[in-house]
């Protein structure tokens, strides 16, 4: 089974090809330290040909959503370090998923700072988890150029956070309609200057970041999850296949460990210049390793491998509900179903209780 076959990603070969996807699981106190409870979270999935972490906080200004982690100050450094010691200790490999937000926040749990964008457009239609319950968004703030070159400077200062605190290496999140997609955006970055305008202006910033993060680290410790179909959080363009493909042509010129791409995981009935596979679309043009995610179980995800383009799988929800997954997949076994009441914020329960499988034998 590929799913289960060594891989080399970068300068570390792992013994699958099965990533846990990052999944924002709210469990961090309220200054952005993870717990104790996170340390067992983690190392309990350390078989893991890849662990990519929940996204983490680059800096305050960062923060979008309540109980989130951060990078950036000196506890939350020295508590990821016990993560990725525990995690290294059962052999596992760790990558840290840096975060911006951008306008996907809420003053509520910003000090009262609304949040900052490309432009100053608001998300319409949605509602933002607070600490003080769901809110309607707040137009943000928009960035000054200067404002976003110190941003930039940010996520490199928060990349070598992640090497201090034993990353093996970080994932810039630039989907999903966090703050390098909304720089991606037509609909979300409506600006006139040198990040705004045209499609290679749209994609300075994403750009810009990833070299950054390159000159911070090194050759094959940096990657990248971009989400080109999904129009999740008010983010639209005319033509992904234009906005992306530049975009991607641009990133192979870069040491990059790998590409994790999101296929679709909405309805496209209403955009109809919107490739139906984001996989094979996107991921034939990289000459990095590409990671395929969203919505695959074990047999799609080998089928995923067996067409070639994508040379691993990345598993959220399934890895969140079954620690051991890959042995699960190697033997056939039942799988645990999610609890989705457990997801977001809470305790153990949900977090660090599903069982493995010699707990049901």
């Amino acid at each position: 089974m590929k799913l289960l076959e060594n891989i080399i990603l970068g300068k570390e070969t792992l013994k699958n090809a099965i990533a846990m996807a990052p999944m924002t699981r709210s469990r961090a106190n309220g200054e952005g330290v993870v717990t104790d409870l996170t340390v067992l979270y983690y190392t309990q999935r350390a078989s893991a040909g890849l662990i990519i972490t929940e996204a983490i906080n680059i800096s305050e200004q960062a923060l979008g959503s309540p109980y989130t982690p951060g990078l950036y100050s000196r506890e939350q450094i020295d508590a990821w370090k016990k993560v990725t010691r525990s995690v290294h200790d059962k052999g596992g490999v760790i990558y840290a998923q840096l975060w911006h937000t951008g306008r996907v926040g809420h003053s509520v749990d910003r000090k009262e700072n609304v949040p900052v964008a490309p432009s100053a457009i608001g998300i319409k239609g949605q509602q933002h988890y607070t600490s003080q319950g769901l809110k309607d968004y707040e137009t943000p703030q928009e960035l000054t150029t200067q404002e976003i070159k110190q941003i930039v400077k940010d996520y490199g200062q928060a990349a070598s956070n992640a090497i201090e605190a034993g990353f093996d290496g970080v994932e810039l999140h630039a989907a999903f309609g966090y703050l390098p997609n909304q720089f991606l955006s037509e609909s979300a970055n409506l600006r006139t200057d040198e990040y705004g305008g045209s499609i290679e202006n749209r994609n300075r910033f994403v750009l810009e970041v990833m070299q950054e993060l390159v000159n911070a680290l090194g050759n094959d410790k940096v990657g990248i999850k971009l989400s080109p179909t999904i129009y999740y959080n008010n983010i639209e363009n005319r033509d992904p296949v234009a906005q992306f493909i530049p975009l991607i042509e641009a990133l192979n010129d870069m040491p990059l460990a790998f590409i994790h791409l999101m296929n679709g995981t909405l309805p496209l009935d209403n955009y109809p210049s919107y490739p139906k596979n984001a996989i094979e679309t996107f991921g034939s043009i990289s000459k990095h390793l590409v990671m395929a995610n969203a919505g695959f179980n074990k047999e799609s995800g080998e089928a995923e491998l067996k067409k070639g383009i994508a040379k691993m799988v990345s598993y959220g929800s399934l890895f969140l509900a079954n620690p051991d997954l890959p042995k699960r997949f190697e033997l056939n076994a039942e799988l645990n179903v999610p609890d989705g009441a457990t997801m977001y914020g809470g305790g153990e329960k949900g977090y660090t209780d599903y069982p493995f499988l010699t707990e049901i034998q």
